[in-house]
């Protein structure tokens, strides 16, 4: 992949002794200092801290770590067996990951490419730390783009009758690709309940932030007729409830009676592709942690 290829030992050279800590657990006393300690012992120098609590009294407490530790690839495994026992003690939901570990990526796109090309400027450009490893879609028109980045294309068209066979054959791609996360860059069509269990809160979605005002066929049409002086995009996970799920990211850009409708849609795809392109961002760095149906997003 691209990255690998033009990024990849730069980076692995700057990062290799880093890795990061998520933890969220009930709120009480002691919890920093229990964390720090122990990073201490380790040999850990602590670069980044971030933490929140939903309530001191009773809440819950959230903690993202990012630390240098000597030769921390060798010892991760070392390392959560001796950070499980505090992690007991508080009753720790937590994941311990490397700087380095570079998360392998899908995309599953339709007809628009907005989304699709910003992703792909990005991760060539170096500001997007992932492996893209393929891209899905249920039309032709996008393979010369994607595969003139050196990323396989594949197509699966989707039918009301073959969609549960399409959706088998995307499922076992992604298996075989061991994918970290789905991108879906203006997919038009509704996953399954089966294909988003499959794959919980690993899926992120973006769309016009309308919703749920607006719904069905021409928002933007829609939102012209009724003068809205705001429009924007919202990113989040996707869960079986439709549009619904965790919100990473979104954004606004004040319009006016000047703008038409193409003058809207225009700018919605500019704020669709940037919400899209720092949510996913955020995913990779692992600075979001899902708390029911939000999102405690550490920037």
């Amino acid at each position: 992949m691209y990255f690998q290829q033009k990024h990849a030992q730069k980076f692995m050279d700057k990062y290799k002794h880093r890795a990061r800590l998520l933890i969220s657990c009930p709120d009480q006393p002691g919890i920093v200092a229990a964390v720090t300690t122990f990073l201490y012992e380790q040999g850990a120098n602590i670069v980044e801290s971030s933490q929140y609590s939903t309530d001191p009294e009773g809440g819950t407490f959230f903690l993202r770590i990012e630390f240098d530790a000597p030769n921390i690839s060798e010892r991760k495994e070392e390392m959560e067996r001796k950070f499980a026992t505090i992690a007991q003690r508080f009753s720790m939901k937590w994941r311990l990951s490397l700087h380095t570990h570079i998360k392998k990526v899908a995309i599953f796109v339709s007809k628009e490419e907005h989304c699709l090309l910003e992703l792909l400027w990005e991760w060539q450009a170096g500001e997007l730390l992932a492996d893209f490893v393929l891209v899905i879609s249920n039309h032709e028109q996008m393979r010369e783009t994607v595969e003139s980045f050196g990323i396989p294309y594949y197509y699966i068209p989707v039918t009301k009758e073959t969609k549960q066979e399409a959706e088998e054959k995307q499922i076992q791609l992604l298996k075989e690709h061991d994918i970290d996360v789905i991108v879906l860059a203006r997919y038009m069509q509704i996953l399954s309940s089966r294909f988003v269990a499959t794959f919980p809160m690993q899926i992120i979605n973006i769309h016009h932030s309308f919703l749920p005002a607006f719904i069905g066929a021409r928002p933007y049409e829609q939102a012209y007729r009724r003068g809205v002086k705001l429009i924007g995009a919202t990113s989040h996970y996707v869960t079986d409830d439709l549009d619904e799920g965790p919100i990473i990211e979104q954004d606004v850009e004040r319009v006016d009676h000047k703008h038409h409708v193409e003058d809207l849609k225009r700018i919605g795809r500019m704020i669709e592709k940037t919400v899209l392109v720092r949510a996913l961002k955020w995913h990779l760095e692992d600075r979001v942690i899902v708390h029911e149906n939000k999102t405690i997003v550490f920037k």
